[in-house]
């Protein structure tokens, strides 16, 4: 950071100090995020100072035309940046303008007219049913404690057989979870409810998990325990789902997540309707979930091309 001391003011510094501690302290963004726009700022404010030939100063950010925050972008671009680093770069000096904007010091008019670069839409990467079946049955768990193994198989279980996010059956409770359940009501993004079908599998993959746990389990406390006995942790299943992915020969892309994945996407090649799948994923959007039938439309292609005689 030594060569933004020579190229800003310092009253410009002072405040985009003040804008990262209030990011940390009051936003609470996490250290991957601050990094990123700690160093989009500091980018920027370099390219400020050759673009105008002298050290940028509030007053400098005070005339910012969208033509000066293209050109950033135009840099930054020839450098290598693509439309997602490009977008995250100017969310970051939006950020940062709109704080020296409600400090009274600037109009940030500018940077709200520049829009974003258009984001690349990758498909989600869904397992095959064959591979999503291997990962969630209990003889493939590779934990050494039996209720530790039976615990990863349950959680693994309803990601896939309920299309849930790892946080939303983490947070399941006993009571939601109860002998004959046959539907769980998840609280997901949003605080968005949705309801959700709780196959007869997964029921018994988390009977097989109670029926084993050493820990008490009130009702209405985390039904995952980790091994000391408190709410079990997303990086527990992460890292028990990389030893899966190695043991099982499976891609990188297989992740927790990437069961929900599976989840929508066998949905959607057996005949189900979109807005069916949106509400047991609990997207705001039908946009969000339509994604999947270019998943389900690219698997269709790769089947045409290794089995068609003319492919």
């Amino acid at each position: 950071m030594n060569d933004i001391l020579i190229i800003a003011a310092p009253e410009l510094l002072e405040m985009r100090r003040e804008w990262l501690e209030s990011l940390s302290g009051e936003r609470r963004l996490s250290d991957n995020t601050l990094t990123a726009y700690e160093r989009d700022t500091r980018q920027f404010l370099k390219f400020l100072t050759g673009h105008l030939a002298q050290p940028a100063r509030l007053a400098d950010i005070h005339t910012l035309r969208p033509a000066d925050l293209r050109a950033f972008l135009a840099a930054r671009r020839r450098d290598g940046s693509g439309n997602r680093s490009l977008g995250r770069h100017l969310a970051g000096i939006r950020s940062f303008l709109r704080y020296l904007e409600r400090r009274g010091l600037i109009n940030a008019a500018g940077a709200s007219a520049i829009r974003t670069p258009k984001q690349p839409k990758s498909l989600p990467k869904p397992l095959s049913d064959i591979q999503a079946i291997a990962v969630v049955a209990q003889d493939q768990q590779l934990h050494e404690e039996p209720w530790i193994a039976a615990r990863d198989a349950a959680v693994l279980t309803l990601l896939y057989a309920c299309g849930l996010r790892i946080s939303e059956a983490l947070d399941l409770t006993p009571s939601a979870l109860a002998a004959g359940t046959t539907a769980l009501r998840i609280t997901g993004k949003g605080n968005k409810t949705r309801v959700v079908p709780l196959l007869p599998a997964a029921l018994k993959a988390v009977e097989t998990y109670r029926h084993l746990c050493p820990y008490q389990l009130p009702d209405n406390e985390p039904l995952f325990r980790g091994a000391r006995g408190g709410k079990l942790q997303q990086a527990i299943i992460q890292g028990e789902m990389r030893k899966l992915r190695g043991a099982l020969g499976l891609p990188e892309t297989a992740t927790p997540h990437a069961l929900r994945h599976s989840f929508a996407t066998h949905l959607l090649a057996g005949g189900g309707d979109l807005r069916t799948i949106q509400e047991l994923l609990g997207h705001a959007s039908l946009s969000t979930t339509q994604v999947y039938t270019g998943v389900d439309a690219a698997r269709l292609l790769d089947v045409y091309d290794r089995a068609h005689p003319r492919a």
